[in-house]
């Protein structure tokens, strides 16, 4: 069992930055490929990005390549999101989840979710 817990929400200005935290429980959060998804209103959810368990391999939807960063730390048992040149499209619900699936095509488990927006 995996417990997601994320922060760092806010509002922004475009242009600005804000850090995401996704806080675990659960023993076994190093065995999992965690990433993070969006949901704006009236749309689908939307794949962000992912890394491995080891942090060896990093994945993100061409939207957010070149401004978004996930990282994570196995020993605090949590993952960021550094996001960069916020645009008010990047406006959403965001959530962290676990798979043990690479791909993350299945979420095992997933946050109640933080807002972020993004003010033009």
């Amino acid at each position: 069992q995996v417990r997601l817990v994320e922060s760092g929400g806010g509002l922004v200005q475009e242009g600005g930055s804000l850090r995401l935290s996704c806080a675990a429980s659960g023993r076994t959060f190093s065995s999992y490929t965690m990433g993070w998804f969006r949901q704006a209103p009236g749309k689908e959810r939307e794949f962000v990005a992912a890394i491995s368990w080891n942090g060896n391999s990093r994945y993100a939807a061409d939207s957010v390549k070149g401004r978004f960063t996930i990282s994570r730390d196995n020993a605090k048992n949590t993952i960021y999101l550094q996001m960069n040149s916020l645009k008010p499209e990047d406006t959403a619900v965001y959530y962290c989840a676990a798979s043990t699936i690479t791909t993350m095509t299945l979420i095992d488990y997933r946050g109640p979710g933080t807002q972020v927006t993004v003010s033009s």
